[in-house]
């Protein structure tokens, strides 16, 4: 087989061996302990990983040889970098992680219409949809994968939803003799069935300020 040169290029062809090696970086679960990080090829087999998911491939047929194939890499390649298909999945949900919307905290509608629409957005790109698809579809099979999505993703923004609904109770923008979390679902649930459930339903712009104003009307302070 075709070695790299002496000064370190790998060949092509090569399995990358030199190329993969670069500064370290935090492992996550699922990662091979002490394999130094190569962020490009690491980037190109998630890309690989979501190409697939994008073409409707299920998780179940997504197999570590099956992703090595896509991404032009060796089995052994992929598996320096993570112990299974698990490890390697849950690396390719932080790699579509977005910092939740920056807020005004001026005015509780503007706030929820803010989330909401990020959420509508979210919904809009293709691989956030079918990504999010594929993880619900696999919850039961998948507990670690479900768990890692919801305490890294979904967890991060509901606390975002519960706090503006705590401040709209506390300012009397919303009553507060609802439970809270009930409240939480009846703004974010609507976005969530269309992008998740129903993904043959439009995200129209707009549909953020409607299912804002249509809780919020049923949720205000009586009298």
């Amino acid at each position: 087989m075709t070695r790299g040169k002496r000064d370190g290029t790998p060949a092509e062809g090569a399995e990358r061996t030199t190329a993969e090696a670069a500064a370290p970086g935090a492992a996550c679960a699922g990662r091979r302990p002490g394999r130094p990080r190569n962020e490009a090829l690491e980037s190109t087999i998630i890309e690989s990983v979501l190409d697939l998911l994008e073409r409707d491939v299920p998780l179940a047929d997504l197999s570590i040889e099956r992703i090595a194939r896509e991404a032009g890499v060796g089995k052994a390649t992929v598996y320096r970098r993570w112990s299974g298909k698990t490890g390697l999945m849950l690396d390719v949900m932080r790699s579509l992680e977005e910092e939740n919307p920056e807020l005004s905290g001026e005015s509780v509608r503007d706030d929820l219409v803010s989330l909401l629409e990020f959420l509508r957005r979210r919904g809009l790109a293709k691989r956030n949809s079918a990504l999010m698809r594929t993880v619900i579809t696999q919850a039961k099979a998948q507990p670690e994968l479900w768990r890692e999505y919801h305490e890294t993703v979904v967890q991060a923004r509901r606390d975002a939803l519960l706090a503006v609904l705590r401040r709209g109770i506390a300012s009397g923008e919303v009553r507060g003799d609802c439970d809270i979390e009930v409240l939480a679902d009846l703004f974010a649930a609507p976005m969530l069935s269309r992008a998740l459930l129903h993904e043959w339903k439009e995200l129209p712009e707009g549909l953020a300020e409607q299912i804002v104003d249509t809780v919020l009307d049923g949720v205000r302070p009586r009298g």
